[in-house]
């Protein structure tokens, strides 16, 4: 059961969109303005992007204070002395995240309903991004990290685990629609213009050819459905990679994964707050801010547990 379980959870992680039917043409997004101190930043997406812990870390987290989960915007926000908005939730799905009468991997029907995400609003991540752009135009960065939950999804309901060609291609040509539906509103009803960075996922073994082969393949399907929109990309396969070089290849003996029971080796698939702090410099690295580049000084960890 733990094999499956681990095997859903990678192939999760390594979801991404590939080819997908035709959008609408997006528009030309050209000399985008740097982002500043004081900027408004805008976050989507799912756990990852949430800073959410499993309830299997040591000791366990308190989901009832968002407070206490510290992902990846907190990160560069504070560095950058950047205004957060983050929206995401743990759970999402590319298509809840459109329409919450989507099926998501428990995010509306259950994170949702108990406990409080580091936003509160009602409807939809996208329809209320839209609308917090149209009224805030000092944001300068918006950044997308979904993907995951989908493949997920895919896994548990089917006898397969989502192992067939026709399977995968439906869930990476739903993803790749999905995809160009939330950029497609967010360049067009939300009339954003500023800076839109595409967060990648990482490999949670690098030591395996298979989970990378895979990793880089639908990172770069990804890629290529936002491409249109004008984005920019956060290598975090890239910087993970490097960070895990001198541990075996392994994410999880470098502590950039979540460490599950208090067993050093037996990891989860959720960031630790240093593997935050990589996301946040892998997006630090993508996108432009004024002045000269500047280091991450990232803030203390929150006074608690299960950051692993």
């Amino acid at each position: 059961m733990r094999r499956v379980a681990a095997i859903a959870l990678a192939a999760a992680f390594l979801a991404a969109a590939t080819a997908g039917a035709a959008t609408a043409r997006a528009p030309q997004v050209t000399a985008l303005t740097p982002v500043a101190r004081g900027s408004d930043y805008l976050a989507l997406g799912d756990s990852v992007t949430f800073g959410y812990q499993e309830p299997k870390v040591v000791p366990a987290p308190d989901y009832r204070r968002a407070s206490n989960f510290v992902g990846f915007p907190e990160q560069l926000g504070s560095a950058l002395h950047l205004r957060v908005t983050n929206v995401s939730c743990p759970g999402e799905t590319s298509g809840s995240l459109i329409n919450t009468s989507v099926p998501s991997l428990a995010c509306e029907n259950a994170y949702r309903r108990r406990f409080p995400l580091h936003t509160r609003y009602t409807g939809s991540q996208l329809t209320y991004a839209v609308s917090f752009l149209r009224k805030h135009p000092g944001v300068r960065l918006v950044s997308l990290m979904i993907g995951a939950n989908d493949a997920f999804r895919c896994i548990a309901r089917t006898k397969d685990a989502c192992a067939s060609p026709s399977e995968r291609q439906t869930l990476l040509t739903n993803l790749s629609r999905d995809v160009k539906q939330i950029l497609s509103a967010v360049r067009g009803p939300a009339h954003y213009k500023g800076q839109l960075a595409i967060v990648n996922y990482y490999s949670l073994n690098y030591a395996s050819a298979a989970v990378n082969g895979q990793s880089r393949e639908l990172n770069q399907a990804v890629d290529s459905a936002a491409r249109p929109f004008g984005v920019v990309f956060a290598d975090s396969y890239g910087i993970f990679k490097q960070a895990s070089v001198r541990f075996g290849a392994s994410p999880c003996l470098a502590g950039l994964l979540t460490q599950l029971d208090g067993l050093v080796g037996n990891c989860g698939v959720h960031p630790t707050f240093a593997g935050q702090a990589l996301l946040a410099q892998a997006l630090l690295k993508a996108i432009r801010v004024s002045g000269p580049q500047p280091s991450l000084r990232l803030p203390a960890p929150p006074h608690r547990g299960g950051l692993g």
